[in-house]
This record gives C-alpha cells, structure tokens and sequence, in this order.
C-alpha cells in the first residue's frame, strides 16, 4: 500500500500517492536512523516553522538506508527500522512520512532536478529543514549552500540545523549510539537517543530450558548484523496494549550450547502464551555480562539476583523526555 493513514499521520511509500493535504508543507529530510535527540533538532525546528506557517510537518526519508546500497556486504545495522522509526516520528508530533525507495539510479538524480521535480513539482513545498551533514543528489552536489540558494531562487524556506552535542560537547550521532550499544552502554545510548532504546520482534519456539529453570522465557532472533553487547538487561516489554516489566538476557548461551545469539526475556508475574507474538523490548539498563557457570545450581542463583536488581532499576526509573514517556506509556 502506497499511503497508510493513522491518527492523522500519513506513511507515503510512492511520490504519486502524496497525499493533497500534506502539499504546501514543511518538509524534514534526512534519514533519522534512530530519531536521536540530534535528528529531533532538525524535527523540532520544522515543527516551530509549521506552527508559524501553520503548515503541516513531515518528514522525507529513504528506504533502504544508502550505505546498504552502496555497500551490500557490510550493511549498517538499523537503530530503528522502517516500522519503528515511523512509530517515534509519530510520537514525535510529524503529520507524515514520505519514504523514497534508495536505489542507485535515485542517487544519480542531479540535485537541481530532485529540488524542481520532487520538492517543488510533486510536494510543493513551503519550507525544507535539514541538518548541517545532509548532501543529496548526483556526487552529492546538494549540499546545504546549494539547497538554501535553490531555496532563495524558487521561493521556499530553507533552515539548516547546527550539530546537536551532549552534555560532554561531543556531537550525537547515530554512529556513536551504536557503538554504545556494542560496549553494553544502554544508559549512554539511551541518553544520546533522549528514549529508552527498543526492538520488536516475533517470538519463536525454544528449546523451553527456561521453563524447567523457573524462568521461562520468550525468545527473539535479532538481525545478525546487531551490536549488541552480550549480556543481562532490565527491559520493558510491549505485549499488545500491556507493558511488562522483565529480564532479558542476550548472548550464544554458554553455560548450555555456544549456539546463534538470541535475546530471551523472562517477564515478571506474566504467564500467557506468547508464541507467534510481536514483542517490543525496551532496553532500560545493562546489568553484567554473559558468563559459563559450570553448575545450573549457580546459574539459577545469579538468574534469582539478575531478576531483583531488574526489578530495582524498574522501580526507579524516570522518564527520559516527553517522547520516552510515550513511547513507553502512551499508545501501542
């Protein structure tokens, strides 16, 4: 399907379905893999400019991401795939998304003709915000002084954003979030993304050895490519309208079969079948690394104190911004 509506916030998957109420807007283009707080810099500034021009907001971004294409066997591990960047940018207040298909031949469109044909032939747009990094076009000849004379020259607004740093003055990138991630450093990666970090995924048979330990769990394959730090996690999990506070852990299982990684959650006081479901797991803190026991009597005695210290973390966590809160109390 080419344009989804939802609760006002359209998903456009083909230029010929723009939607007529979106024409006229202010455009947010980039391909905000993460929608950290430094993409929400260029977000937030489009949303003021729609406020004042009282002009809807939205986004333009690329499916799959450019590195993926131009780089097949190495591809970038996606912080927030298609589904769930479209979820954040919804929370996040946008009236849409428009997702171009990235193909080499779309690459090679000359700047001059993606700003006459797309932006101001196809979307009309009022008012186009990027961030200070953003290049598009043949040998990515659009650069930011290109789009702001081209701006000047067919009467569109252009606003370029500046690099948003952290607390450390060091510039947040979606780069830096997933090395984070791979060092096992949810509270820097969650900080850099201003949202407690999340990924779905469908829950599959095992082999039920939780069960028999007293914690049964459900599983999840994640991409192969994820850099996830093997380990034991407090997590928050999506099941529908609920959310449910649990205990993850992530890694090849030593202590039983070194087999391919995957992320098993026990969730705290919740016995449903979960089988075929599609889970969202919130990472809210890293608790320790993944360990060989030589005795299932000590694993399940670390697994008995990996639940309380995930239980305390849960207790105690605050809301990071406006937009965790919603991602994690709001609406499915």
């Amino acid at each position: 399907m080419s344009a989804l509506i939802s609760d006002a916030f359209s998903v456009i998957t083909e230029l010929d379905a723009f939607p007529p109420h979106l024409k006229g807007g202010v455009v947010a283009i980039g391909n905000f893999d993460g929608v950290h707080r430094g993409h929400r810099a260029v977000l937030d500034t489009a949303l003021t400019i729609g406020r004042e021009l009282n002009a809807p907001v939205y986004v333009m971004t690329f499916e799959p991401h450019p590195r993926s294409v131009f780089n097949p066997d190495a591809p970038v591990y996606r912080l927030s795939p298609f589904e769930q960047k479209n979820d954040i940018l919804k929370a996040c207040g946008l009236s849409g998304s428009l997702v171009l298909p990235f193909t080499r031949e779309f690459a090679g469109v000359e700047a001059d003709a993606f700003v006459r044909e797309i932006l101001i032939a196809q979307l009309g747009i009022a008012h186009a915000v990027t961030g200070y990094d953003f290049h598009f076009g043949k040998a990515r000849k659009g650069t930011p002084d290109f789009l702001r004379q081209s701006g000047a020259d067919n009467g569109f607004g252009v606003t370029i954003v500046a690099p948003e740093n952290d607390e450390g003055s060091e510039v947040i990138s979606s780069s830096r979030i997933r090395t984070a991630l791979s060092d096992g450093d949810i509270s820097l990666a969650n900080g850099l993304l201003g949202y407690r970090w999340f990924v779905d995924a469908q829950v599959r048979h095992g082999d039920k050895r939780g069960r028999d330990l007293g914690y049964p769990t459900a599983n999840l394959a994640l991409p192969k490519e994820c850099p996830l730090k093997h380990g034991i996690y407090a997590v928050k999990v999506r099941h529908g309208e609920q959310m449910v506070d649990g205990v993850a852990s992530f890694g090849r299982r030593p202590t039983f079969d070194n087999g391919a990684p995957l992320l098993e959650v026990h969730l705290f006081d919740f016995k449903e079948d979960l089988y075929g479901k599609i889970l969202r797991v919130h990472l809210v803190s890293y608790l320790r690394g993944e360990e060989k026991f030589d005795k299932i009597d000590a694993l399940v005695a670390q697994m008995n104190r990996d639940s309380e210290e995930a239980r305390a973390a849960l207790a105690s966590m605050q809301p990071l911004s406006e937009l965790d809160h919603l991602l994690l109390d709001g609406p499915a």
